[in-house]
């Protein structure tokens, strides 16, 4: 029975020391986990900002820059700083298209994920 009782002791010492190894591998999936969202997030606010763009520029009289409404379209945090979200036109006979490039933003300090890129097309009125 003391021999039990030994085994246990040293088992909940080893599980103690495989658990403090386990956490920074938790917490580095858990920031790729939400890294992927951000990216994911910015992916879609991009896809925004191109469809209000290509929207404003189809109109034949904008009452603004297609540029200024596909930041206005955009979360804040994306869109203020003019190198982290810059907007592309393409303008054909019947169509213009718009495309945004957003900068995806880094959980991590430091490290960069590159740049997400939506366009949208619409018909000129």
């Amino acid at each position: 029975m003391s021999e039990r009782t030994g085994t246990s002791r040293r088992d909940r010492g080893q599980v103690a020391i495989e658990y403090m190894g386990f956490i920074p591998l938790l917490l580095l999936v858990g920031l790729l986990a939400i890294q992927l969202g951000v990216a994911a997030y910015t992916a879609n606010q991009a896809g925004t900002g191109a469809r209000a763009a290509a929207r404003t520029a189809s109109h034949d009289m904008p009452l603004t820059l297609p540029e200024e409404a596909g930041r206005e379209a955009m979360s804040d945090w994306l869109s203020d700083d003019p190198r982290d979200a810059s907007f592309i036109p393409s303008y054909g006979f019947d169509e213009v298209t718009y495309t945004a490039r957003v900068k995806i933003p880094s959980v991590v300090p430091g490290l960069s994920w590159g740049y997400a890129e939506r366009s949208s097309t619409f018909p000129r009125e």
